[in-house]
């Protein structure tokens, strides 16, 4: 049996194990099924990466930084425009300019290029899914574990935005797949390999994102000392010589920001920053304890359908060694996730392989037999809701923003639909590992219905691309000087260029009244044209509305609407 594979597990009765697919038979293998994983994650991830335009606001702040260490040169602090921006380390931007350098593209690299690093963390984090999975179970069960992960809609999200949280994921999932290795074996051997391996992951995570890493991946450590009572397994990792390498690894980069910025990085990045987000909820994102538990039910879909089928089997063998290290992975950190009070919906998304790994091993061992029909429904409606939710939007979502729906997209999504209510069907049957591959064929249709046709297609919430582009079009115009008012989003800093200018209204017309060489441009959002108007007159300018862009701000949700303006020349229609 999956669940109780090691020698010294407690030895129960398992149920018949489950008939395999055709698809597992072909698949289930060390060899196939990586490239399986790895075909699979390119078509949940790749749609969209080139039409999704930057969505504010945290993805445009990270591609904008990363821009301008290109542009200046100085890979060490971090800066958004003239902003110091001290609050995550510098590994996703490193990350990010090799990207734009290794593709030649450089500081003018299109927003695709900068999202190279979240695609690869996200695709690598699916085969090290299957990695870690390896060291409890077959390869048909890892080739399951890694579908989960691949399929959620957690990681599907954070694949497609250029920020830490995919390339974060890999390192741990990576780091815990060597953490299995050395305390399955409990010699206390050391075991060079997994030992730079555990280390150089964990130094990664915390380049990447500080301290998140290292809580995950040390609490599960101090629990698993707790639940044994005993250390000496983690001889194994060779902890003095690996933490000598982790240092080494990550002591350059923050010596040289805390001689770079006089130790302030630290003490916003930790100081307000980090206890910001423990103490109370940043930028409107606070909640109470138990959201992430209900949000997990969303973003990690079609997951928690098959988790509840498979709970009795896996709480049959929660002696297990597979249960065990899971439930050390899941427990402490999603205690702590719930109690800091910042609440996101990818903070959690490290934990999923913790839930994965025993539903895989459970699936393939015969689990949802023996399961109340009642049971069964719910693990069907929990399957097949998302998906017509998503589908109801992709069609009225459009005409809310004055769009038509884009056709391949709404018929993707109604397709996906047909294919969630025959894996909802298998559930209901009791037969939830053959409810496994409608259920990834739902979850791609979905990833190129929607990233690959319905997002790009809702124009009204795309304003920065319009604005840029309304721009581009104003006769003379392509050199130009812009500054902005009342419009503040990160996306029209990193679309427009490290120029453009956040200025107050009055410092707006009397931008606008300087000469210089190129156009000069005010784009002045409606509350705040009133004053431009005032302060313009005020210093006997005569702006010419020269262009207009509206649309409803995603962050918010409010109507925007914006005036480009010039000193002189022809106003042209929208």
């Amino acid at each position: 049996m999956t669940l109780t594979s090691e020698p010294d597990a407690q030895q129960q009765t398992p149920p018949a194990p489950a008939r395999k697919p055709l698809w597992l038979k072909i698949f289930g293998h060390d060899v196939s099924a990586p490239l399986f994983l790895l075909v699979l994650a390119l078509l949940l991830f790749v749609p969209g990466q080139w039409t999704v335009p930057p969505l504010d606001r945290d993805e445009p702040r990270f591609t904008q930084a990363t821009k301008q260490m290109l542009e200046t040169g100085d890979y060490v602090d971090i800066r958004f425009q003239d902003e110091a921006r001290h609050k995550k380390p510098v590994g996703i931007y490193w990350l990010q300019a090799a990207a734009a350098k290794l593709t030649g593209k450089g500081a003018e690299a299109p927003l695709w290029v900068y999202r190279l690093p979240s695609i690869i963390g996200a695709t690598l984090a699916v085969l090290a899914t299957f990695w870690l999975a390896r060291a409890f179970m077959g390869p048909a069960g890892a080739l399951v574990a890694g579908m989960f992960v691949a399929s959620a809609i957690i990681l599907g999200v954070e694949a497609r935005l250029a920020k830490t949280d995919a390339m974060l994921f890999f390192t741990i999932v990576l780091a815990q797949g060597a953490l299995a290795r050395i305390w399955l074996r409990r010699t206390g051997t050391r075991m060079w390999g997994m030992a730079f391996v555990f280390w150089t992951a964990l130094a990664g995570s915390v380049l990447i994102k500080g301290p998140v890493g290292p809580m995950v991946i040390g609490l599960t450590v101090v629990l698993l000392f707790a639940l044994e009572r005993k250390v000496t397994w983690f001889k194994s990792a060779a902890p003095l010589v690996g933490f000598i390498w982790f240092v080494l690894l990550v002591l350059p980069w923050f010596a040289a920001i805390w001689i770079a910025t006089d130790g302030t990085f630290f003490t916003e990045a930790i100081g307000q920053d980090l206890l910001g987000k423990v103490r109370e909820g940043q930028e409107s994102h606070g909640a109470p304890p138990l959201t992430h538990l209900g949000a997990m039910f969303g973003v990690f879909w079609p997951l928690p359908a098959f988790f509840l089928i498979s709970l009795p089997l896996i709480w049959s063998e929660r002696k297990s060694p597979l249960v065990v290290f899971c439930f050390a992975w899941f427990v402490p950190s999603w205690i702590i996730f719930e109690m800091v009070a910042t609440k996101l919906p990818h903070y959690t998304m490290p934990l999923l392989p913790a839930l994965v790994l025993p539903v895989a091993a459970a699936l393939v061992d015969g689990a949802g037999g023996q399961v109340r029909p009642w049971l069964r429904w719910v693990a069907a409606i929990l399957l097949a809701v998302p998906v017509i939710g998503v589908a109801a939007a992709a069609f009225g979502g459009p005409f809310f923003l004055g769009n038509w729906p884009s056709p391949p997209g709404t018929v993707l999504c109604a397709f996906a639909v047909v294919l969630a209510l025959a894996a909802a069907t298998r559930i209901v049957r009791a037969e939830p590992l053959k409810a496994l591959s409608p259920s990834v064929g739902a979850a791609i249709l979905t990833a190129v219905g929607v990233w690959g046709f319905v997002g790009p297609a809702l124009t009204g919430i795309w304003i920065s691309p319009r604005l840029v582009a309304a721009m581009d079009a104003i006769p003379g115009c392509q050199d130009r000087s812009v500054v902005t008012a009342g419009f503040h989003e990160p996306s029209f800093i990193f679309l427009e260029g490290t120029h453009t200018k956040i200025l107050p209204p009055a410092q707006a017309a009397e931008f606008l009244a300087q000469t210089g060489p190129g156009c000069r441009i005010a784009a002045i959002e409606s509350r705040e044209e009133g004053a431009f108007l005032e302060a313009a007159k005020a210093i006997g300018l005569v702006p010419v509305a020269v262009s207009r862009v509206d649309g409803l701000n995603i962050n918010g949700g409010d109507e925007t609407d914006i005036g480009l303006y010039r000193a002189g020349g022809a106003s042209s229609e929208r």
